[in-house]
C-alpha cells in the first residue's frame, strides 16, 4: 500500500517508542526503571475522579459542542484572566482532547505551504513534525546550554524573514526544564509585533515552576490578540489519560479551529470536561503537593548526575525533566541511551529525539519515586564506570 507523500514528513514522539521497548524487556524479565515518559506518577486527585464518575452516572455520555462545554470555557477564561493578567472571555477558548490538537490545529489553520515557523530546538518533537506535515518550513531557535538552555534573541531576530508566519515558544521547556526570562519574552513579543508573527505559547508546565514566577508572552501589550496560549490538565492534575487540554486565542481563530475539531474528533468527552471544572474549582492541595515533590526529586537527580564522571547536568527551573550533557562519557547520546536501557535497565531518551541541537544530551523524566531515581543513579554510575 502506497502512503501519501505527506506521511513521510510526519515524525513521532520517541518517548512512546522507548516505553514500548522497555515494556518488552520487562516482559522478558528485566527490571526497568522508567525515566523516559513525561507523565506524573500520581493518580488523579480523588475529587476529580469523583466528579467524572458522577458525570458519567448523570448522563454526560453524549456529544457536546466542538469548542467545548460553555461552563468549562467560561471557567478556563476566568483562570487565564487571573493567572496571566489579561482579559479573555469564553469566546476565546477552545477545549480539545489533550494539548497536542491545539498545536496541530493552530499550525493547520495558519501555515501555508512554504511558510516558516520558528520553534525551540531542543524542543518537544511534535512541533517540528506538525510544521513539516502541514507543508511549512521548520526554523529551529537554538537553545544554548551556555545560556541555561535559552535562546539568543539577536540570533532569532536574524532568522525572521518575510515568510515567517508563526513562532512557537515553550516555557517551562520540555526537554530542558528551562524558562524564558521576562526580558527575553518581551524581546520576542516586540519581534512578533514588528514582523506580524502569531505566537503559539505552550504553557502546559506553567504550574511546574521551581524558581521565580511564570510569565506569559500574552501579557505584554499588543500580544493578547496575536497569541495562542496552550494549556491543559494532564500535567498539573495528573490527568494524562483523561485527554483534555485547551487553547486561549484571538476570537477570529476560534471558529476555524473549532471547525478543525468538528472535522477530526467532533468534540472532547463530556464527562472529562465536568471533571476539569472540578479540577479548577476544587482544592489545589494535591496539585501543589505534586510540584513540591517534583522539586525534591529534581534536586536528587541533578546532584546525583553531576556526581557521575563524564556527565554534567544543569539545574532545571521548571517542568519535570533534566537534560544532562553526556559527551564526557565517550559515547554518543544515542549509544548511551540505548546501552543504558539494554544493559542497565534505565529507560531515558537521547537528546536528538528533541531536535538536532539535542545531540550529546539525554532527557531523564523525574516523574518517578525518589527511591527509583536513586536506584537509577546507581545503575547509571555503574554503566559509566564500565565505559572507562
Amino acid at each position: 500500500m502506497k502512503l501519501a507523500d505527506r506521511m513521510g514528513r510526519l515524525g513521532t514522539e520517541t518517548a512512546f517508542e522507548v516505553l514500548a521497548r522497555a515494556r518488552r524487556l520487562e516482559a522478558e524479565g528485566m527490571d526497568v526503571i522508567h525515566l523516559e515518559i513525561g507523565e506524573p506518577d500520581f493518580d488523579t486527585p480523588a475529587n476529580i475522579i469523583a466528579a467524572g464518575a458522577t458525570a458519567l452516572n448523570n448522563g454526560f455520555t453524549h456529544y457536546g459542542p466542538s469548542p467545548g462545554a460553555p461552563d468549562l470555557r467560561q471557567r478556563i477564561a476566568e483562570e487565564i484572566s487571573a493567572t496571566r493578567g489579561i482579559s479573555v472571555s469564553s469566546d476565546n477558548v477552545v477545549v480539545t482532547p489533550g494539548g497536542k490538537p491545539i498545536m496541530f490545529f493552530a499550525i493547520l489553520a495558519l501555515v501555508d505551504e512554504g511558510d516558516e515557523v520558528l520553534y525551540p530546538n531542543p524542543g518537544f518533537p511534535i512541533y517540528e513534525s506538525m510544521i513539516e506535515f502541514a507543508g511549512g518550513v521548520a526554523v529551529p531557535m537554538r537553545l544554548y546550554e551556555s545560556r541555561d538552555f535559552n535562546i539568543d534573541v539577536d540570533e532569532v531576530a536574524k532568522q525572521v524573514t518575510d515568510r515567517t508566519k508563526l513562532m512557537i515558544i515553550n516555557s517551562p521547556n520540555n526537554p530542558c526544564g528551562s524558562i524564558i526570562g521576562k526580558d527575553d519574552l518581551r524581546a520576542l513579543a516586540d519581534l512578533a509585533i514588528a514582523n506580524d508573527i502569531v505566537v503559539l505559547s505552550d504553557e502546559i508546565y506553567s504550574r511546574f515552576l521551581f524558581e521565580g514566577e511564570h510569565h506569559s508572552v500574552a501579557s505584554f501589550p499588543g500580544m493578547r490578540d496575536r497569541t495562542i496560549i496552550l494549556d491543559g490538565f494532564s500535567k498539573t492534575y495528573a490527568m494524562t489519560g483523561w485527554r483534555i487540554g485547551y487553547g486561549v486565542m484571538p476570537q477570529e481563530l476560534v471558529e476555524p479551529i473549532s471547525r478543525l475539531v468538528t472535522n477530526s474528533v467532533s468534540c472532547t468527552a463530556s464527562f472529562t470536561q465536568v471533571a476539569a471544572i472540578e479540577a479548577l474549582n476544587g482544592p489545589q492541595d494535591e496539585a501543589n503537593k505534586i510540584v513540591a515533590e517534583f522539586k525534591k526529586r529534581r534536586n536528587v537527580i541533578v546532584d546525583g548526575l553531576n556526581a557521575i564522571s563524564g556527565i554534567t547536568c544543569a539545574m532545571p527551573k521548571g517542568a519535570f525533566y533534566t537534560f544532562p550533557n553526556v559527551e564526557g562519557t565517550g559515547q554518543s547520546s544515542r549509544e548511551f541511551a540505548d546501552g543504558l536501557l539494554q544493559e542497565a535497565g534505565v529507560a531515558c531518551l537521547a537528546g536528538e529525539s528533541f531536535g538536532q541541537f539535542g545531540k550529546g544530551f539525554l532527557r531523564f523524566s523525574f516523574a518517578n519515586s525518589t527511591e527509583n531515581i536513586e536506584r537509577a543513579l546507581d545503575r547509571i554510575d555503574k554503566y559509566v564506570a564500565k565505559l572507562a
